[in-house]
């Protein structure tokens, strides 16, 4: 078996947030389209959401108030969604 904590599995996923948010980001810069920056801006969220929860050893997620961060980003996935939906030219 190997030696890895949960706290590491976490800080690894957290990497890999943060690696999706940075081409979320490239792709905003070479399109200046609103929807790859909200992506980009959701997973930074979701990056800071699992690095706290690691952080602070959180055991009841859903309870806790760094759930807050989560479901931002998906609010901002959704609105970025709508507005792109809504614009004309797309």
């Amino acid at each position: 078996m190997s030696n890895v904590s949960i706290v590491e599995v976490l800080l690894i996923f957290e990497l890999i947030l943060l690696v999706a948010a940075g081409f979320f980001f490239s792709f905003w810069r070479k399109t200046a389209d609103r929807l790859f920056l909200a992506f980009a801006c959701a997973f930074v969220l979701f990056a800071l959401n699992q690095g706290l929860a690691a952080w602070l050893t959180v055991v009841n997620e859903p309870t806790s108030l760094i759930y807050v961060l989560r479901v931002l980003g998906f609010i901002i996935i959704l609105g970025a969604i709508v507005d792109k939906n809504a614009r004309p030219g797309r």
